[in-house]
């Protein structure tokens, strides 16, 4: 489907004032938006198609294992794995929201998202996206405690606190998604369909507007200071804290078990934050619109994947959990079938 050009007059004589919003009102909100994607790059399409289902799949596997683990393993009914258990579902949202219109736009020659597919896209990627940058912050406010506080961490971290911070990091990223994406869903895009990248973002959908974006770039400023920022130099604070109280235990077995704590965590927080920098605090000729599809596709396909394998490959608890339950599950059945 071609875009949609701008209707507006652009020369001649004014038209009349109730006309000219007759065709704002009118053009405003197209039916379908045009995702260009990787459209300029067709032979990589097939070989894009079946990198992004085949990291899709393993992220869908890998966070639900963690999940099903920390639920039914006793062992990892602790405030650490509570929080894991809920960046797994985080992460399975969010590569859910944006990975099957990618794939179907890969797949074929349409590259359309409906209008109402394209709000609710921005709607749940921002939600999703201000959520975890909160919910990391609060894994390394929960590092901090066992470390640091090892003899008051189960005071410090009890159940109630631990609930209270993943609803705050569910609500906050969801207030500030409401406010937002609302502010950009008013913005009247005067018939230009066509968005620059794979999946809904709320600052390309800015870039179709044809009126003053200033208030709509404050508020994302301001959000951006509040999600994003804040949440790392919590994260940074947090982890200067642990450092510190590493560097002060004597024994060569007490540090390894305190980097095994924490090195899980600080690879995700990397991988997160390091592809976030890289794409949006970049000067803005220093990569082109082209390399930040790729940086994109790297946060919102390959990192949610990787995060499930990083947590397993390097903790022991979680693996020595995972054969538990399996072995339980098979001996169960086998069990079962012998008394058959």
């Amino acid at each position: 489907m071609p875009c949609m050009p701008c209707a507006l007059p652009t020369g001649g004589l004014l038209p009349h004032p109730q006309h000219t919003m007759m065709e704002i009102a009118n053009v405003s909100s197209p039916e379908v938006f045009v995702l260009l994607g990787f459209s300029a790059r067709p032979s990589l399409e097939t070989v894009l198609f079946i990198v992004v289902l085949s990291f899709y799949m393993v992220s869908i596997l890998g966070n639900g294992i963690i999940i099903l683990v920390s639920h039914m393993d006793v062992h990892l009914h602790t405030p650490m794995y509570f929080f894991l258990a809920n960046l797994s579902f985080l992460d399975i949202s969010f590569t859910t929201s944006i990975v099957p219109q990618l794939l179907a736009n890969l797949w074929g020659p349409q590259k359309t998202i409906s209008y109402g597919g394209c709000v609710v896209q921005f709607y749940i990627s921002h939600w999703l996206g201000a959520t975890e940058c909160v919910l990391l912050a609060t894994m390394s406010y929960d590092r901090y405690a066992a470390i640091c506080r090892p003899l008051h961490y189960t005071v410090i971290m009890h159940p109630q606190l631990c609930l209270g911070l993943a609803l705050a990091s569910w609500l906050g990223g969801l207030t500030t998604s409401m406010v937002g994406s609302t502010l950009t869903m008013l913005l009247p895009l005067c018939g230009n369909n066509c968005i620059d990248h794979f999946f809904c973002e709320m600052p390309l959908i800015m870039q179709l507007a044809c009126v003053d974006t200033s208030l709509n770039e404050m508020e994302m400023y301001l959000a951006s200071f509040v999600f994003v920022v804040l949440p790392l130099g919590l994260i940074l604070v947090s982890y200067g804290h642990i450092a510190r109280a590493v560097l002060k235990i004597r024994s060569a077995e007490g540090r390894r078990k305190a980097f095994n704590t924490c090195s899980s965590h600080v690879a995700v927080v990397s991988l997160f934050y390091g592809s976030i920098i890289f794409m949006y605090l970049q000067p803005a000729k220093s990569i082109s619109h082209e390399q930040g599809k790729f940086i994109a596709l790297f946060y919102t396909v390959v990192t949610p994947a990787l995060n499930p394998l990083i947590y397993t490959l390097r903790n022991t608890e979680v693996k020595s959990a995972l054969r538990h339950t399996v072995l339980e599950n098979c001996c169960g059945s086998a069990g079962k079938l012998a008394q058959i």
